[in-house]
């Protein structure tokens, strides 16, 4: 639910889309061999991850990642063997990001679940106001394959999986009497928000999101979940 690029607390919110960078100036592309192995796999999947946000992982074949990123297609391949390897490492990047942000959300709210919940809405609400957001990397890959088994919506899969759980810790904390049927509200409630970004300004996310939250609450207090 990224390049989670991906994210108001601490943490800025970066100004490009999921794995944006700058491109390769002729002279690194020129140098591109003697570059240190990680140097190398990071620009490819770097550049990758940027492509896949902004056009669609079906959109975007390994030859123009490999001109975009100033590599050869041997190097590619060399660190991703198959294009499905390197939109996995794009998803689990983008899982990494997006758990990292929600950690330090979590961390500053230990002791105050409800605040969390509005926390976490703070900063969702902000990535959906980016003028670059294209929606959450996970549910726009899974979109993308049919099959169930595909490695991506694998992946994909996870990252629900575990929004729901983390929620559901987040539920019981608040000691309401069905917490896991919150957590399934609260779930659908933020995929939704990553699907419907364009039904929002980036003034009213964060708003609409957290007076959903605070509604949820209530019901869910008052035992109507």
């Amino acid at each position: 639910m990224s390049s989670m690029a991906a994210h108001s607390f601490s943490h800025p919110l970066p100004a490009t889309a999921p794995g944006a960078r700058p491109k390769p100036s002729s002279r690194r592309a020129a140098t591109a061999s003697s570059e240190p192995v990680q140097d190398v796999r990071e620009r490819i999947l770097d550049t990758a991850s940027s492509l896949f946000y902004q056009r669609g992982v079906r959109a975007v074949g390994v030859d123009l990642v490999v001109a975009e990123a100033a590599v050869a297609k041997t190097s590619l391949y060399r660190y991703f063997p198959t294009k499905d390897d390197l939109i996995v490492a794009f998803l689990e990047r983008e899982d990494v990001d997006f758990w990292g942000l929600w950690d330090a959300v979590a961390a500053q709210h230990a002791d105050d679940p409800a605040a969390e919940l509005q926390a976490h809405m703070q900063w969702i609400g902000e990535r959906l106001g980016r003028s670059n957001y294209r929606g959450c990397p996970q549910i726009n890959v899974a979109a993308e394959f049919a099959e169930q088994d595909h490695p991506a919506r694998l992946v994909a899969r996870q990252h629900m999986v575990t929004l729901r759980s983390r929620l559901h810790g987040i539920a019981e904390r608040l000691g309401v009497p069905r917490p896991e049927a919150l957590a399934a509200q609260l779930a659908v409630l933020i995929n939704g928000a990553f699907v419907s970004s364009g039904l929002l300004s980036g003034e009213e996310a964060t708003p609409v999101l957290q007076a959903a939250v605070q509604a949820l609450l209530a019901g869910a207090r008052a035992g109507n979940t």
